[in-house]
């Protein structure tokens, strides 16, 4: 036993797949809401900035239940019985949203 504890500190590599996954999803994560200062700051408000933010969302929602809360693991039905209604509240949303500017 001690051998092996051994090698697995002078390896110097994370041997831990959890920590090296977590590690992973920070840093994606990171990416993406860097990414998201970036077209905050740098490009003018309008339609095109708010597809741009609307699509960096969802990219991070699906990501964060996919990996926390473990969606990404579990059958295609679960997920579809999840996803299909989602999707039609956020079209709903947006269809309020284009209509209540209308009247």
């Amino acid at each position: 036993m001690a051998h092996t504890e051994q090698a697995q500190h002078q390896g110097g590599g994370m041997k831990n797949p959890v920590v090296k996954r977590l590690i992973t999803v920070t840093i994606y994560l990171s990416l993406l809401t860097a990414l998201e200062f970036v077209i905050a700051f740098l490009q003018p408000p309008g339609l095109l900035k708010n597809l741009e933010f609307g699509i960096l969302t969802i990219f991070k929602a699906f990501y964060i239940v996919g990996e926390f809360m473990h969606l990404k693991h579990e059958v295609k039905s679960l997920i579809w019985s999840i996803m299909i209604p989602m999707a039609f509240i956020v079209w709903f949303i947006v269809a309020l949203l284009a209509e209540g500017g209308s009247h």
